[in-house]
């Protein structure tokens, strides 16, 4: 697969006052085809409405029994959809299509023998004693831990040197310097920023989701594709033979980083549940959908484990899918076959270990637009802590009604596990200001057991490499503010 050809970089100025609210998905800039399509779908509102009345319908009808999964064909979005009738359609189909597919997919993937492979493995709680909670606050040098989600975005010369490599006006070589040069200046703003945990940015992935698999052999372009609200979308490649595994593991990167680094830096790594995806609902001749899960829970763990003996600060899992999940099958079955394929991967960690792997989950974040924030949250928070992991990094400063959202969280958290609350909202191009995120902490401190409580940013600033709606001062800028309001709150807490 080519190299993700960013766009030009957008810049905005810096902010702090006004309001913090606004319309999402207004200011979609395209750019070049990223990793994951990043072509742009401007469908009129009305083909919108039935694209996902004709999910819905389907879903109803899988979920009833009306239809076996996987006897579900591949469906027109412009013709109703009958419970009793289905029709195939080419590869390079419609949205419907498409977005039915991400469903069945992950229905498919629960295969009796993926289910009993999820039951066999041991299910004892998480145990997390306090102290290990007390360490992660002496890291970040005040009683509430703070931490990024991830990526930031690239610079301009980084951006511009992508471009030419896509277009073979640069060299390999040359193209290395500028990512090293990136990772640098990366981390050296990330560090000035007072962040007592970093990360690199991000600035070689080609995507947050595909990375393991960029230059792989044995994709086709045509594979699952995700909607977001002001109508662009992402597409994820298709598998077309097996055996699966990942090219490039994300340990590649830390160490790079750690070179430079002088603070703990944390990696996040792709969720098995998002790259099941991968696999065609019509299968692949020789190699079933069983080992190809097989293969896929191998990667997902050495994935992670290598990371961890890399010597990362914590592993951060992104599950950006998980609401999107409850949107296609509100039933939350399909994200009940996410959350058992994680868990398949989490469960050959010990104890020990998961105390230093965490989940991000958000309703996406891609050129200032999500793909699921009108999914009800609380439908996704009662579930999501059935996995077996140590910390939980929890989209809130950009959700419409916090105070619930936190209630959920209080409700289902358990004992030896940490959430960090989102306190910046990256889509949001005002700067944020210490006030604010100290104010959200203290809301957040009403809920939540302080001993549990962390905080971080609601999403990465530029989760694809063709992602330039943020520029990276006010990435920093919003850093900035999380780490002194997180401050600002901790000495508040102190003192009550």
């Amino acid at each position: 697969m080519p190299d993700p050809a960013p766009g030009p970089a957008a810049t905005r100025p810096i902010r702090a006052s006004g309001d913090s609210r606004r319309p999402r998905g207004r200011r979609y800039r395209p750019g070049l085809a990223a990793d994951l399509g990043g072509q742009a779908d401007r469908g009129q509102a009305d083909q919108a409405d039935r694209d996902a009345k004709a999910v819905a319908h389907l879903g109803r009808a899988v979920r009833c029994g009306s239809i076996a999964p996987a006897r579900v064909g591949l469906l027109a979005r412009s013709s109703p959809i009958d419970q009793r009738t289905t029709t195939r359609l080419p590869a390079a189909s419609t949205t419907a299509r498409s977005s039915f597919l991400l469903t069945e997919n992950a229905v498919l993937a629960a295969t009796p023998t993926a289910r009993a492979r999820s039951r066999s493995m041991p299910s004892s709680p998480l145990a997390q004693p306090s102290a290990v909670l007390d360490a992660r606050a002496r890291v970040s040098g005040m009683p509430i831990p703070t931490e990024p989600v991830g990526s930031i975005p690239r610079p301009a010369a980084l951006i511009a040197g992508m471009q030419a490599a896509a277009e073979d006006r640069i060299g390999t070589e040359e193209l290395d310097a500028l990512y090293r040069d990136a990772v640098r200046e990366t981390i050296a703003s990330f560090e000035a920023t007072g962040s007592p945990v970093i990360s690199d940015g991000e600035q070689r992935k080609p995507s947050f989701a595909t990375y393991p698999i960029h230059g792989l052999e044995g994709l086709a372009p045509d594979g699952v594709v995700i909607r977001f609200e002001d109508g662009h979308t992402r597409q994820l490649p298709r598998l077309t033979r097996g055996p699966f595994r990942y090219l490039t593991y994300a340990d590649s990167y830390l160490r790079e980083a750690r070179r430079t680094a002088t603070r703990p830096v944390k990696q996040a790594v792709i969720s098995a549940s998002a790259l099941s995806l991968l696999y065609p609902q019509e299968g692949i001749d020789g190699y079933s959908r069983d080992t190809f899960l097989s293969d896929l829970t191998d990667e997902a763990e050495t994935d992670i484990r290598r990371a961890l003996e890399a010597g990362a600060y914590c592993v951060q899992i992104d599950f950006t899918e998980a609401r999107l999940s409850l949107k296609l099958d509100p039933s939350g079955g399909l994200l009940r076959t996410f959350i058992e394929l994680n868990n398949a991967v989490l469960h050959r960690f010990s104890a020990n270990d998961r105390t230093r792997i965490g989940v991000h989950t958000c309703p996406g974040g891609d050129r200032d637009s999500t793909h699921s924030a009108e999914v009800k949250y609380t439908d996704l928070l009662a579930t999501l802590f059935e996995l077996e992991a140590g910390s939980f990094y929890v989209q809130l400063a950009s959700e419409a009604n916090p105070r619930e959202a936190l209630r959920a969280l209080s409700e289902n958290l358990r004992p030896g596990q940490r959430i960090f609350i989102g306190v910046i909202d990256p889509i949001d191009p005002r700067v944020e200001t210490p006030q604010e995120v100290r104010d959200r902490v203290l809301e957040a401190a009403e809920f939540i057991p302080r001993d549990q409580l962390g905080t971080t940013d609601d999403c990465g600033f530029s989760p694809f490499g063709d992602d330039t709606s943020t520029s990276r001062e006010i990435a920093f800028a919003k850093i900035r503010a999380r780490v002194e309001g997180t401050e600002l709150a901790a000495n508040e807490l102190a003192r009550s």
